[in-house]
């Protein structure tokens, strides 16, 4: 099967819930409590279960909170829940997109077809179902694929970006891009010459789903982004950044958006980076 983009509306998966070669991955974090006693107390019939830090990052393996798996790692996540090489893919979490968007750019930085669902469960309204994640096992391989180069960078292309003509978009909050409050890492403030850019900001405040291509063109020309700049986005630990890299791939630009994995809390794991707080730079 197809899907019809890499955002797909509750409509659309209403009409292909159940569908062969079709798999729907609700994929939650929890920064205290559990995601999967959320899971299991309400989720769409049929869905798998992904845990954002135990299934997609290898948690104390790298740089940051929440690096990257290995892609032989994530090809066995992805077999155990019944993900194939040819499978299709939607995503959805309990937070707008923030955390799905996470399994979205893994899978597609790594050439898989998956969508993410537009609004997440706050816009599915069918009932829902409670328990367990369906048990599933891939009836293909999922071949482990190296994370291209071309979609990711390291402190140092952080820092070499802002020397030349790169656009760093900051996807955390307002408040803590501007070291205001820092409710999880060691040290507040943001990357110097980064642009605040919120992962909520490319929703609309009244529905909680996606804004449509042009309002995203528009806020992403706004904060400096223009066709075939190299444009990397971070958050805290590499998870709500990808939701900007997907508004970025949305709003037309010509050019994929890179991931600064380790994010913040890989970025002041060096003290002698630079931090600042406050606001937007210049």
């Amino acid at each position: 099967m197809e899907l019809p983009g890499p955002l797909v509306s509750p409509a659309w998966l209403v009409d292909h819930l159940g569908d062969d070669g079709l798999v729907v991955a609700d994929v939650r974090w929890a920064r205290e409590g559990s995601g999967r006693e959320a899971f299991e107390g309400g989720h769409i019939e049929g869905a798998v279960f992904l845990d954002a830090a135990d299934d997609l990052s290898d948690v104390g393996q790298g740089a940051g909170r929440h690096p990257l798996p290995t892609p032989e790692a994530f090809a066995r996540t992805m077999r155990a829940v019944g993900v194939g090489d040819d499978t299709c893919v939607v995503a959805y979490d309990d937070a707008s997109g923030s955390v799905a968007a996470r399994l979205w750019w893994m899978l597609d930085a790594t050439g898989h077809v998956v969508a993410l669902l537009d609004g997440g469960l706050g816009s599915w309204t069918r009932p829902l179902a409670a328990g367990p994640a369906t048990q599933r096992h891939a009836t293909q391989a999922f071949t482990p694929r190296p994370w291209p180069a071309a979609r990711l960078t390291d402190a140092d292309g952080v820092a070499a970006a802002l020397r030349t003509s790169g656009v760093v978009l900051d996807a955390r909050t307002a408040e803590r891009y501007r070291g205001e409050v820092e409710p999880i890492d060691p040290v507040a403030g943001h990357i110097p010459g980064a642009r605040s850019a919120p992962w909520s900001d490319n929703l609309d405040a009244a529905t909680g789903r996606i804004l449509p291509a042009e309002r995203l063109r528009e806020r992403y020309e706004t904060l400096g982004v223009r066709t075939g700049d190299d444009a990397i986005a971070y958050c805290g630990s590499g998870l709500t950044a990808a939701l900007d890299l997907l508004a970025l791939r949305l709003a037309g630009f010509d050019r994929d958006g890179r991931l600064y994995g380790a994010s913040w809390s890989g970025w002041i794991e060096d003290p002698s980076r630079p931090v600042t707080v406050g606001g937007e730079p210049g």
